[in-house]
């Protein structure tokens, strides 16, 4: 019976509301045609390079701001910086520094890294509820031409004071706090369920492509030309891949202009009966939902881990372990490396445990949320005990951070799991107290760090490792996998 209608194409014909296909026929729900025409794919991959985008306008600063603060300065302020002796067995050569210098004070640097996110937590629910009411295409796009524009002002605002750069990195933020949810919304539209874990940790792989690819990059352009250049040259990336998205992407299979029939048939019976027709969001049921709230946790406390690495490695390596500019960035993007492969590694693995071993999705999401998060606070709190031994150290920091990739086809796309008609806006409301990590995370690490010594650093990884382990324990007791009621027409 299944074979002859597949054989006939009857995705393709009416059928009454109460009798889909896949409801007789459950294999066909799974029917697949060759994946590298697929437009699907293609948003994926220029999903990727968007959120690399994304990253690198986010990330720059961290390494560039190790060249932007007078060394003299703040050696004054922390007595004896040299934690470690230098790496090399000769005298490095002198790092000339190009471009302005500036005598900022450690707490003004933890504002300037942690001002980001002030922009970035406000436009989280807003940008969930526009992409539900208008599409996630130009949301998303103008979120990140904003930001690239800002990027190209950079230089400009810390001439003018650290108070400035301080107010342009917020509207950074306003900028960027619109993408994830954007994204999401737009995944509700196209990811048939037993792609979603592949779709989505491929698109969002690119955020960690980016940060392996601005860390490094950004320390070459400091050394070798100045570091102004590290925010032109990525505003101007920015700007241009604004200008392809807005080209080739589409709100739905249903608005693209050259998806095959076949394609558009599959991802449109795939959604059957997943989707809301309601036009009202359902907000109290939302904010009771425990699954919710379950996301809400872990998101917290993953990104404490994620914003705290991400904003103050570079730091670490350099005035901790001794590394110059130029090994500073290549050291500070390898832990992104792994987490890049291991996220992309993990979609292609999610997707085979549900599709083919039969695995539950809340078991899927509650494995890969374990892993993927008591695994890094493992190693992270190693990497306190290793002292001076900068290998070792890189090497802890690498598998703490290539581990939390896992998560990924966790908790971070359970949303679309329980309510994909209200995906972004859930990933809004999760990403708003997940941003708090990213406002506070970098200034507390900073209060603990004033002289800079290894014991304090230890406290930084304690504090941060404890967190990732709660975050796992409450996913995994109260996080689900099914389609909620509330997120459905009735």
């Amino acid at each position: 019976m299944c074979l002859y209608l597949e054989r006939k194409n009857l995705i393709q014909f009416d059928l009454p509301s109460s009798l889909h296909l896949h409801t007789l026929c459950p294999h066909s729900f799974n029917r697949k045609a060759p994946v590298f025409c697929y437009v699907r794919w293609h948003l994926a991959a220029l999903a990727f390079f968007g959120f690399f985008v994304v990253y690198t306008l986010r990330v720059a600063l961290s390494v560039a701001l190790v060249e932007m603060i007078d060394s003299n300065v703040t050696s004054k302020q922390n007595g004896s910086i040299a934690a470690c002796a230098p790496h090399s067995n000769s005298s490095p050569p002198l790092n000339v520094r190009k471009g302005h210098v500036y005598n900022w004070t450690s707490d003004a640097q933890g504002w300037i890294l942690g001002a980001f996110f002030y922009g970035y937590i406000v436009t989280q629910i807003p940008g969930g509820y526009l992409a539900l009411r208008f599409g996630g295409k130009l949301l998303l796009g103008f979120g990140i031409m904003g930001t690239a524009v800002f990027t190209l002002l950079t230089p400009l605002s810390a001439d003018l004071g650290y108070k400035h750069l301080i107010a342009l990195r917020v509207l950074e933020g306003l900028g960027e706090g619109v993408t994830f949810p954007a994204m999401h919304a737009i995944w509700s539209k196209w990811a048939p369920p037993l792609e979603r874990s592949r779709l989505i940790s491929v698109s969002y792989a690119g955020a960690q492509f980016g940060t392996v690819v601005s860390l490094p990059l950004s320390g070459l352009i400091c050394y070798y030309l100045a570091w102004p250049y590290v925010f032109y040259i990525f505003g101007v990336l920015g700007i241009s891949w604004c200008i392809l998205w807005f080209w080739l992407v589409s709100d739905t299979p249903e608005k693209h202009k050259t998806i095959s029939d076949a394609e558009r048939d599959y991802i449109i019976s795939s959604l059957e009966g997943q989707l809301s027709s309601k036009n009202i969001v359902p907000w109290a049921a939302i904010w009771k939902s425990l699954p919710v709230w379950a996301i809400v946790v872990a998101h917290f406390c993953d990104n404490w881990t994620t914003y705290t690495l991400l904003t103050l490695l570079p730091t670490y390596m350099t005035e901790i372990l001794q590394f110059d500019i130029k090994e500073n960035g290549f050291l500070s993007a390898l832990p992104y490396l792994g987490c890049l492969l291991f996220m992309i590694i993990a979609g292609l693995v999610a997707d085979f445990m549900m599709e083919k071993l039969n695995f539950t999705t809340s078991v899927v999401r509650k494995i890969f949320t374990l892993i993927g998060m008591i695994g890094p606070a493992v190693f992270l709190v190693a990497t306190g005990y290793i002292g001076c031994n900068g290998l070792l150290a890189v090497v802890f920091v690498t598998i703490s951070t290539t581990l939390g990739g896992l998560s990924t086809s966790g908790f971070s796309i359970n949303h679309v799991d329980i309510a994909p008609s209200y995906a972004g806006i859930l990933l809004g409301i999760t990403n708003t107290f997940a941003t708090i990590p990213g406002m506070v995370g970098p200034v507390v690490a900073k209060s603990f760090t004033q002289d800079n010594t290894i014991a304090e650093w230890k406290n930084v990884f304690y504090i941060a490792a404890a967190i990732d382990v709660f975050g796992a324990v409450f996913f995994t007791v109260f996080g689900e996998g099914v389609l909620q009621g509330w997120a459905i027409s009735r």
